[in-house]
Order: C-alpha cells, then sequence, then structure tokens
C-alpha cells in the first residue's frame, strides 16, 4: 500500500494545477489513514481581493454544507443513541408549533430521519434572508411557512429544521453550541479564507459566513461551521475508529437510505464527487464553498480537500467537481490500492 505522504503528493497534482491557471485561488488537501498517519499539503491564495494573504496549513475555511454531517449530522445521531431523539418521530416533537395553523399537513408527518436522508418534499433552498434579519421572526417564518411540495432533493431546508430542533432541545442558538473537534461558528477573520465578495452585504466576506441564510439566522444546522484540516482529519480518524462516537451514530452514517444517501451522507455511486474508483463503503461530502470530505472505512482510509473556489465570485468557472473527482481518482485509482 502507498504512503499516505506519496497518496497525498499524487492527489495534490490536479489541485496545484487548477491554482497555477486561476480556477481556483488556493486549497488545502490531507490525507488520513485511521491509524493517525497523515499528510498534508497547500498552495494559492486565502485571498487574493482586496488584498493578497497567502494560505497556509491551518487556514481556517468556511467549511458551508460540511456543517451538515460534521455537526447536525453528528448532533442527531448522538441524540438519537442517548435516546433523547426518535429519528422516525416527526419534527413536531421537539417543534410542536411546526405549521401550528394546519395540524393536517404534510409538513407535520416529516421525520427527523427523513431529514437526514433527504428524502422529504422540501425545495432545495429558499432566499430566506431576504424576509428580514430579525432572527426570532425569521426562525417564526421558516416554522409557518406553507412550503411547496416537490419531489425529495437534496435540501438545505431539511437541515435549517434539524438546526431548529436542536435549538429547541438545548435551549440556545446553534452558534452559542460547542461543535467540538476544534470547529468554530465564529473562527478570528484574519485566519481565515476569504469567500465572496458579497453584493447583499457589500464586502469580501472572510471570517463571516458565507451562506445567506445562516448568517440571516445567526447559525443554522445547514452551513456556518468553520474549521482548519486537522480538526477535519481528527473527525476522519475518529468515525473511522468509532472513538468518542456511539457506535449507532457510526453505523447509521454508513446506513443507506437511497442509493445515493446514508444518514446525513452521501454514498459512493457513479458520477459523484469521490470519483469513479471508490468502493462502496465510502462516504461523503461537499461544501458550496469549495470543500469536501470522504472517509473509506474499507481501506480506513479519508481525504479531505478544503479550497475558496467562491472567491471572489461563486459566478465564474472553478471547475470544482472535475477537481474533486480527479483528486479521488488519483487517491483511490488500482495503481495506489495495490501499492
Amino acid at each position: 500500500m502507498s504512503s499516505v505522504h506519496d497518496l497525498t503528493e499524487r492527489a495534490f497534482a490536479p489541485v496545484a494545477a487548477a491554482i497555477e491557471t486561476g480556477a481556483i485561488p488556493g486549497a488545502v488537501l490531507g490525507v488520513l489513514r485511521a491509524d493517525g498517519q497523515r499528510a498534508v499539503l497547500h498552495g494559492g491564495a486565502a485571498q487574493i481581493r482586496p488584498d493578497r494573504a497567502p494560505m497556509h496549513e491551518d487556514t481556517w475555511f468556511d467549511l458551508a454544507s460540511l456543517t451538515k454531517v460534521l455537526f447536525t449530522t453528528v448532533q442527531i445521531l448522538e441524540e438519537a443513541a442517548q435516546g433523547t431523539i426518535d429519528l422516525d418521530a416527526p419534527l413536531t416533537t421537539l417543534l410542536p408549533d411546526f405549521r401550528q395553523y394546519d395540524t393536517g399537513c404534510w409538513e407535520r408527518q416529516v421525520t427527523f430521519r427523513q431529514c437526514l436522508g433527504h428524502q422529504t418534499a422540501f425545495p432545495a433552498v429558499e432566499p430566506l434572508y431576504t424576509y428580514g434579519q430579525d432572527r426570532p421572526t425569521l426562525r417564526a417564518f421558516i416554522l409557518q411557512r406553507v412550503w411547496p411540495r416537490g419531489p425529495s432533493v437534496y435540501s438545505d431546508i431539511n437541515f435549517i429544521l434539524l438546526g431548529l430542533a436542536l435549538e429547541r432541545l438545548r435551549g440556545k442558538e446553534v452558534s452559542a453550541m460547542d461543535p467540538g473537534w476544534g470547529f468554530r461558528f465564529a473562527p478570528p477573520p484574519e485566519a481565515c479564507a476569504a469567500t465572496e465578495n458579497c453584493t447583499w452585504r457589500g464586502r469580501v466576506m472572510r471570517g463571516a459566513v458565507h451562506d445567506e441564510n445562516a448568517f440571516a439566522l445567526g447559525g443554522a444546522g445547514h452551513a456556518g461551521l468553520f474549521g482548519r484540516m486537522q480538526d477535519i482529519l481528527d473527525v476522519a480518524q475518529d468515525v473511522l475508529t468509532g472513538r468518542g462516537l456511539a457506535t449507532e451514530t457510526v453505523a447509521l452514517m454508513r446506513t443507506a437510505l437511497s442509493d445515493t444517501r446514508t444518514h446525513g451522507w452521501e454514498r459512493s455511486h457513479p458520477g459523484w464527487s469521490g470519483g469513479d474508483h471508490c468502493n462502496g463503503s465510502v462516504i461523503g461530502h461537499t461544501g458550496f464553498t469549495g470543500t469536501g470530505l470522504w472517509v473509506d472505512f474499507d481501506r480506513g482510509l479519508a481525504w479531505s480537500l478544503l479550497t475558496n473556489r467562491v472567491h471572489p465570485s461563486r459566478h465564474t468557472h472553478s471547475g470544482i467537481a472535475d477537481l474533486r473527482r480527479a483528486v479521488g481518482d488519483a487517491i483511490n485509482s488500482e495503481q495506489w490500492r495495490s501499492r
């Protein structure tokens, strides 16, 4: 089997090429084995506008939708393992006022497990921030809105609702909770990779959450977590070894709910972000800002690619989908699996 350092160097080649062509400003790539061996490479810039700042191995990244798996999924599954949440119960067990003016509506039947597996009829995304930024009122709007019913899709709304359920259970906002593993909801801005030059907020976002809905809510279950590469690799090692997590939590992370989803995570399938050479045990997830984590249980291996691909704008072609797949293919090609 190839060394973790060899794997990382091989997988960083397409990353370095993307930085060189200007497709992405910068990146950090990390690879970990379950026994603790790890290697990290970085390159490019953490910020290019308005001023340039170098990328470092310990740069903080806005993890975007990795929040769903690194925070919300873990918190919900750990509560389920302790018996405080029944995954097959409706959200109304913690959110009894959800759509309270229509007690027979479909939204009141949605369960925790369905939200974790994106098996609900909620839309993929909604510009909630355009309805206002008063946090209590915005939360009430989310709970009382008559949601359009559509086909099951990957939906931020699922995890916003799971975050609201956690807030009710814990009696505090998501941003006041301890996410563990060194993650933060409010990191030092000067240590962060910049994201977008946001037209709504009128500035380059650095150290404040890029996702507009998470920003308006002051913390949410779908986005808002910040972390460094070593923090993410720590999570990956704990998931691979089961250290510090309930046995049921790790088992459900691996348990399929559909052809493409487990509880919270995406599972290996044709055309997915992990590339074409992953075995069936691999789970992963990505974030809109350019982040991602993949965990291979059969090989006892994990890798994470963190980029600031939305800086200074999301409206450019970063090639992030192809880059993620190229990194995964480099790590999982037959040549490197057999060495």
